[in-house]
């Protein structure tokens, strides 16, 4: 089993950057690929970006966010970051991240195990 606690939101203007943190528990973690996803108030869970267990080949990016954010891991430290850059009001969401048991950080919420309970980002304009 893993658990997920994420960190790092919080209230940043227009232009702005945040960093974001989810910290594993669990021999496992390893093993799971990892992604971000965000959900805004009155709208579904979407793909933000994700990464292989190893961390090895090219992380996935949703096209909005494309070139503006970063998805890294530390397997030593079971730990998963998303630097994100020239914040726009549109980023203002709950940030999740969750453990995909297939390795891959996909994009598809169904195939994620666990998730934490997730990080408010406000980005004010």
């Amino acid at each position: 089993q893993v658990q997920l606690v994420e960190s790092g939101g919080g209230l940043v203007q227009a232009g702005g950057s945040l960093r974001l943190s989810c910290a594993a528990s669990g021999r496992t973690f390893s093993t799971y690929g990892m992604g971000w996803f965000r959900q805004a108030p009155g709208k579904e869970r979407e793909f933000v970006a994700g990464i292989s267990w190893s961390g090895g080949g090219m992380p996935n990016y949703a096209d909005s966010v494309k070139g503006r954010v970063t998805i890294s891991r530390d397997n030593a430290k079971n730990t998963v970051s998303l630097q994100m850059r020239s914040l726009k009001p549109d980023d203002t969401a709950g940030y999740y991240c969750g453990a995909d048991h297939d390795g891959l950080g996909q994009a598809r919420p169904g195939e994620y195990e666990y998730w934490g309970q997730g990080t408010q980002g406000t980005v004010s304009s």
